[in-house]
């Protein structure tokens, strides 16, 4: 199986002149982003589970071959820098790395590159393999081979989690926080001094990998959130006003249930609390399947 990491130099210098307001970048100093050192962890993660081979894929001058470089100390087997594809807009620059990784298996990147500011290259890059795309990824399980689908989790609003079933071949954009990169030993950063560079021109080639349209991401029912409903019992009462007084618990003595300590173990604590959620009128959640 192939794998491939898709690495964006990152400028660690930069000027701004204070007249023209023109950016001067010192492309020497190009480094390692954090999403896309947690998109190589993540891909040598996946590698050593499945005994795949990592190859990593950037897109810049000659200045880029640093990270390259970093990227077979920590582990990758292939380094290849696309030389004349000028970065620019996020299609082109999905185009360019498609004539290369194409026929890969899975594919790693960064959520958020440098390319064109928007972190949209991982979804052109998808849609140009025609494979399944999982964006915006907090952890990824690789399992025990690589015969099934990834398990990852994306971060959604409000606090919420979404797991997803990604089947191969998938491209997959990861957070800076989803792992950390390996630090890389001595044998593998002399190993690495001395490797070569593969430098290779951006083609038109169409991709070799499954036509578009192909395997999309599993997930649950897409809907609406809304909080489960509260069952509340009609109020008993002839007058207006005991009818209120019982909705409302007004003269009565308030109970202590709620604050009610107990020590107890896990499993036994969790029966307690989905019970007292029931009692107060909660529904229980709704299970995806059996």
């Amino acid at each position: 199986m192939l794998i491939a990491v898709c690495l964006a130099p990152v400028p660690r210098w930069a000027e701004v002149d204070p007249l023209s307001g023109e950016l001067t970048v010192d492309e020497r100093a190009a480094a390692l982003g954090d999403a896309d050192a947690a998109a190589l962890e993540v891909a040598l993660t996946v590698a050593a589970a499945w005994g795949a081979t990592v190859v990593a894929v950037t897109l810049g001058p000659a200045s880029a071959d640093g990270l390259l470089r970093e990227a077979l100390a920590c582990g990758a087997a292939r380094a290849v820098r696309i030389d004349d594809a000028e970065p620019g807009r996020a299609e082109a620059v999905a185009r360019a790395l498609a004539s290369v990784v194409a026929g890969a298996d899975l594919v790693c990147c960064g959520d958020q590159g440098p390319y064109a500011g928007t972190g949209a290259v991982p979804a052109f890059l998808a849609g140009e393999l025609g494979a399944a795309a999982a964006l915006g990824l907090i952890e990824v399980g690789a399992g025990s081979s690589g015969g099934g689908a990834l398990s990852a989790v994306r971060r959604l609003d409000g606090g919420r989690r979404e797991h997803l079933a990604v089947p191969l071949p998938a491209v997959l954009s990861v957070e800076g926080a989803a792992a950390r990169l390996r630090r890389a030993g001595l044998p593998g950063v002399l190993r690495a001094a001395k490797a070569t560079i593969e430098v290779v021109t951006a083609g038109r080639a169409v991709p070799s990998g499954p036509s578009a349209g192909g395997p999309g991401v599993r997930s649950g029912v897409p809907r609406p959130y809304r909080p489960r409903p509260r069952r509340v019992a009609p109020p008993v009462g002839d007058r207006a006003l005991d009818r209120v007084r019982a909705l409302t618990g007004a003269g009565r003595e308030v109970s202590q249930e709620r604050r009610a300590p107990v020590a107890v173990e896990p499993e036994a604590a969790a029966r307690l609390i989905v019970e007292a959620l029931e009692r107060w009128g909660y529904e229980r959640p709704e299970r995806a399947g059996p």
